[in-house]
């Protein structure tokens, strides 16, 4: 009797430690699999391609060649690689040729530099707007939502079926021909007309 008592006992506690050994093991398992996990979660986030600024999208995109050199001329390429956020009203190089022949090397040139720099900040805006907000901001204020530029002046943004018309100082009129080019440090409307402030 004392034998099978003696048995039971070391099958019990055989039985106990194999059991501890596999919640061990499970465990390990458990912890290995997380371990994967995140490893593979790090290793997918360092090899996603890092957002690119406002600057370096216009940069790498040729419709907005003749913008890139109005920004370089001007001086304002570090400030569109900043933080931001901004977002951008980008006329392209068909905005630009509308402009009355010889303007844009004008504009460039050394002695325009401040008068280039305040035409370009007229269309930038601080904060990101996207396409949505600008709608929304449009039909909330009865069709009509005044815009406030970096350069000092306002935009005033309308809709024409589904197209976001802005206005200038002027009274000239711009079409945005392509919304939501997102930036890491903000957004470009690409438009297909240079707007002008009035001073």
């Amino acid at each position: 009797m004392k034998k099978l008592v003696l048995s039971m006992v070391m099958i019990a506690t055989i039985a106990f430690t194999s059991c501890k050994d596999n919640e061990k093991s499970e465990s390990e398992d458990a912890t290995t699999q997380e371990e994967v996990a995140m490893e593979t979660e790090t290793s997918a986030e360092a090899t996603m391609p890092e957002q690119e600024t406002i600057a370096a999208i216009a940069m790498g995109n040729d419709d907005f060649s003749t913008l890139v050199t109005a920004v370089k001329a001007a001086d304002l390429a570090e400030t569109l690689k900043s933080e931001g956020p901004f977002t951008v009203f980008a006329p392209t190089n068909a905005a630009f040729d509308k402009l009355p022949e010889g303007t844009v090397a004008t504009l460039t040139k050394a002695e325009n530099k401040e008068k280039l720099a305040e035409l370009l900040k007229y269309h930038v805006v601080s904060g990101e707007y996207m396409a949505a907000d600008i709608v929304k901001a449009i039909n909330d204020n009865d069709g009509s939502f005044t815009i406030a530029t970096v350069e000092g002046e306002e935009l005033t943004a309308t809709l024409d079926g589904e197209n976001v018309i802005l206005t200038d100082a002027n009274g000239n009129k711009s079409t945005v021909v392509m919304a939501d080019v997102d930036a890491s440090n903000g957004v470009i409307h690409a438009i297909d007309a240079v707007v002008m402030p009035k001073s």
